[in-house]
């Protein structure tokens, strides 16, 4: 375990609670920042604050309204559903949200004496948000560090990993029964299981069943 400060950017889902194990498990002091960006379920907002209370991480959330106004998606907004179509951004992208969440981080990292900042973004089972991209992810760690002359480390540990890896990981870092019960990741706003038919249900419960079945594989 390294004696370093990280912050992780959390949401209270899958994917970043996976990262907030991951790291708790190398950095000697861990703190979680939430967004209130006006998204569609504020359950998701008491989720991520549950979560870091029940792990003992200081939680900052930071009022991002602005970025509401600015970016109307199905995130967003009850009164537009939730689609998919083929070689379109999904709608429930929110335009410069990675940007902005990332870089706010950063200023709170950079005040609280924390170099690394730790994100989930995956670009294996990713939906298409450009602002998942790896390269988008180099790109911004070099901008913040000229931008406040600090030496930034962007980490994405699930960066190349599918959502049944995502569930392995979390396995290995003893949190597999945690996050499967405890985290949100429906975009309706069901906790755990979700939904089951909304696109990020699915992925997961995909993932889910992809792991189960190699472990179960493993065992026999």
């Amino acid at each position: 375990m390294k004696k370093e400060k990280a912050i992780v950017v959390f949401s209270g889902g899958q994917d970043s609670t996976t990262c907030l194990f991951w790291a708790k498990a190398r950095y000697s002091e861990v703190e979680a920042v939430t967004f209130n960006y006006g998204q569609r379920h504020k359950l998701e907002l008491e989720c991520a604050a549950s979560i870091a209370q029940d792990l003992g991480i200081k939680h900052h959330i930071l009022d991002m309204s602005l970025l509401n106004q600015l970016a109307p998606s199905a995130l967003t907004r009850d009164d537009i559903d939730i689609k998919e179509e083929d070689g379109k951004l999904p709608n429930t992208f929110v335009d410069g949200r990675n940007h902005l969440f990332l870089s706010f981080a950063a200023v709170l990292a950079k005040q609280v004496g924390a170099r690394h900042i730790i994100t989930g973004v995956c670009e294996t089972d990713f939906s298409g948000y450009p602002d998942c991209r790896d390269i988008f992810i180099k790109s911004l760690n070099v901008t913040l560090n000229l931008s406040m002359d600090y030496p930034f480390v962007i980490e994405t540990p699930l960066m190349w990993l599918n959502k049944a890896e995502t569930w392995a990981l979390s396995d290995e870092l003893g949190a597999f029964d945690y996050v499967r019960s405890q985290t949100l990741t429906c975009y309706n706003g069901i906790i755990a299981e979700g939904c089951g038919e909304c696109p990020a249900c699915r992925l997961r419960q995909r993932g889910l069943d992809d792991y189960l079945s190699l472990r179960n594989d493993r065992v026999l």
